[in-house]
């Protein structure tokens, strides 16, 4: 489609449906991010702390916990990103209108992810994978197919 402007120049308009073509979109990303929230947060509970006294381990200590929490806060914030990119440019109203819950699910998995970061919570990790899993199902649903739901761990 072109239009013309004031001084009769030929302006080029294009348009889509979304930011980008077709196709690109998949929620493996979100759930590969997800996973590695799950994965630091088991490793976070699993860490055992040190003898007092023994500065060398309580210094590897620290080292290998602050290395978890950073991980896991880089992957929270990875996955959400990859959750607002299908919640806003893939999913459309009439997602809504077949999959009534798809909003609310959604706003858990956010919820849950921004709960994950704040806190250390397997229960929080728990949630946010079948939000994700659920993500997964209604996403390829709606492609018409049926793509099988695995995870890494």
């Amino acid at each position: 489609m072109s239009t013309t402007d004031m001084n009769h120049n030929i302006v080029l308009t294009a348009e889509a449906h979304c930011d980008g073509p077709c196709g690109v979109y998949d929620p493996a990303s979100m759930r590969i991010a997800a996973e590695a929230v799950v994965s630091m947060t088991k490793k976070l509970h699993a860490l055992e702390p040190p003898a007092a006294g023994d500065k060398a381990a309580l210094v590897a200590y620290n080292n290998t916990f602050s290395r978890y929490v950073a991980i896991k806060e880089e992957q929270a914030t990875l996955a959400k990103d990859e959750l607002l990119v299908l919640w806003t440019d893939y999913f459309k109203p009439v997602h809504l209108e077949t999959y009534p819950d798809l909003h609310t699910t959604i706003w858990n998995a956010a919820k849950n992810l921004s709960a994950c970061k704040v806190e250390c919570s397997l229960e929080h990790c728990e949630q946010l994978m079948a939000d994700v899993k659920k993500i997964h199902e209604i996403f390829w649903a709606s492609k018409g197919r049926q793509v099988e739901w695995y995870t890494a761990s």
